[in-house]
C-alpha cells in the first residue's frame, strides 16, 4: 500500500505533526469507521468518518465520530440552509476523487467547505482517512482545521 496520497501530501504541506496507520480494511464491515477502529484497538470515538453532504446547493464535509449518526438536521444548520442529505456514493467518489472507504477531509479535488463535530475539541487527538482503503492518519483536532480550514458544529445526532 502506498503511503502517498493526497491526503497525506495535504498534511505535508500544512506543516503540521500527524502519524499514519494502517489496518486490514474490510469491504464487508457493516460500518467502515467501527471496523476501522475495532482493527487498530482505538475507540470508535476518536476515528471520525467523512461524509459528503449536499447542503443546499452547496456539497460539503461532515467529520463525526465513527460511532455516531449525522444529523442532517444539524448539519443544514452549520450550513446555513434548510435541508440536507448524504451525496450518492457515486457522485462522492466522482467529486473527491477517492473511493468510498478511502475519502478523507485532506486533500479534495475541490476544497469543500467542512464541518467537524464539536466533540473532537476535547479530544488530544482524533484519526481520519488517509485517502484511501486501510490507511488513517492520526492528528490534533485543531491541526486538522488549520489544513482544511473546518468548522466545529455539534453535527452527531442526539440519542
Amino acid at each position: 500500500m502506498s503511503k502517498a496520497t493526497r491526503a497525506t501530501q495535504a498534511m505535508d504541506k500544512s506543516g503540521k505533526p500527524y502519524e499514519l496507520l494502517d489496518y486490514d480494511y474490510d469491504p464487508n464491515a457493516a460500518s467502515i469507521g467501527l471496523q476501522a477502529a475495532e482493527a487498530m484497538g482505538l475507540p470508535p470515538a476518536q476515528v471520525f468518518k467523512t461524509l459528503m453532504v449536499q447542503a443546499g446547493p452547496e456539497t460539503c464535509l461532515a467529520v463525526v465520530p465513527s460511532d455516531r449518526e449525522l444529523s442532517m438536521k444539524a448539519l443544514a444548520a452549520a450550513a446555513g440552509q434548510k435541508h440536507a442529505a448524504m451525496v450518492k456514493p457515486a457522485d462522492a467518489e466522482r467529486l473527491s476523487g477517492y473511493k468510498i472507504g478511502g475519502i478523507s477531509p485532506l486533500g479534495q479535488k475541490k476544497r469543500l467547505r467542512t464541518f467537524l463535530d464539536a466533540s473532537a475539541q476535547a479530544l488530544p487527538f482524533l484519526v481520519i482517512n488517509g485517502g484511501q482503503r486501510g490507511l488513517q492518519i492520526k492528528l490534533a483536532p485543531g491541526d486538522l482545521v488549520a489544513a482544511t480550514g473546518a468548522v466545529y458544529a455539534a453535527l452527531a445526532a442526539v440519542d
